[in-house]
């Protein structure tokens, strides 16, 4: 086993404002949204039907806090009646890499991630009291 002890260098520096942003660019719906923004621009009804679990308060929220970080745009059409369409800005286009990394890895440690899971949820089973 290596040591994990961190280095100055190794910190990671996740203050409030960090935490707010990861909070809200990288929870379930918002990457959802942003898969599907990534291919192209959609309406609020495309992207419901594209995320079915998604409620509809659930997408609206999810749409305000992307809007609200720069990471999507909404855009009025002028079109009659008027529509309004979403799409992922530059800046959105830049957490790509990273998620496909953060994906990446998942995909790689997924069999010792899941023994892991079993071997806790075993040892759960077992002790009464732990972990309720």
């Amino acid at each position: 086993m290596t040591d994990t002890a961190p280095t100055a260098t190794d910190r990671f520096e996740i203050t409030a404002p960090h935490r707010e942003l990861l909070d809200q660019v990288l929870d379930r719906w918002s990457l959802a949204v942003l898969n599907e923004l990534c291919d192209a621009p959609a309406r609020f009804s495309t992207l419901r039907r594209a995320i079915p679990a998604v409620t509809q308060k659930s997408l609206t929220a999810t749409l305000r806090r992307l809007e609200r970080n720069g990471i999507v745009e909404r855009v009025v059409l002028s079109t009659r009646p008027v529509a309004v369409e979403y799409r992922i800005t530059p800046l959105g286009k830049t957490l790509r890499p990273p998620v496909d990394v953060i994906l990446a890895w998942a995909h790689e440690h997924m069999p010792r991630i899941e023994d892991a899971r079993r071997r806790f949820d075993d040892e759960m089973d077992g002790t009464p009291g732990i972990g309720a």
